[in-house]
């Protein structure tokens, strides 16, 4: 059995953004480009991919909820099921936390924000240069967590398809 075609779209989609933003992420901070307009852009990219994924992550919620997801054959041992729902609410978590507090970073450091340069986001404190080190901290350490969990997730799931041999992967796949 499948998660129905919306439940598919969302997960791929969050997926593939999720990536993005986590190199886009790499790129400025560890090998930012000379050109400082390039710089900007990439920024803005980055942060109108963060309020995506905010926005597509309140949907996905929504419809997990109208939607529950279909169950896994074989069924898992409890102790497996508990961690397979640990990890989906730290990501559920973590994708709704992670734009708000770099959306707050890019306004600290005195920013403003227009979502792929058409929507202006509000600015909701402002520039705060002795905040603004902490909420870059704080977004870069939950990038990284976030970054283990995709890793966690995905080997995860090829152990289910490889080694445990059930349908978990195949429940995502088109």
């Amino acid at each position: 059995m499948h998660y129905n075609r919306t439940a598919r779209l969302l997960h791929w989609s969050t997926a593939l953004i999720v990536l993005l933003i986590i190199a886009l992420g790499i790129w400025i901070t560890w090998a930012p480009p000379e050109d400082e307009g390039l710089k900007l852009r990439l920024y803005n990219i980055h942060e109108s991919f963060g309020i995506t994924i905010l926005l597509v992550t309140l949907f996905r919620l929504f419809w997990r909820w109208r939607h529950p997801p279909p169950p896994i054959t074989p069924p898992l041992p409890g102790w497996m099921q508990a961690a397979a729902t640990a990890n989906h609410r730290a990501f559920y978590a973590l994708l709704l936390v992670q734009p708000v507090i770099g959306l707050l970073n890019t306004n600290a450091w005195g920013f403003p924000l227009t979502a792929f340069g058409l929507v202006p986001i509000p600015s909701p404190i402002g520039r705060n240069e002795a905040l603004a080190p902490t909420l870059s901290t704080i977004h870069d350490t939950i990038g990284l967590v976030l970054a283990g969990l995709v890793a966690l997730h995905a080997g995860a799931a090829l152990w289910h398809h490889l080694i445990r041999r059930d349908d978990t992967l195949r429940r995502m796949t088109w």
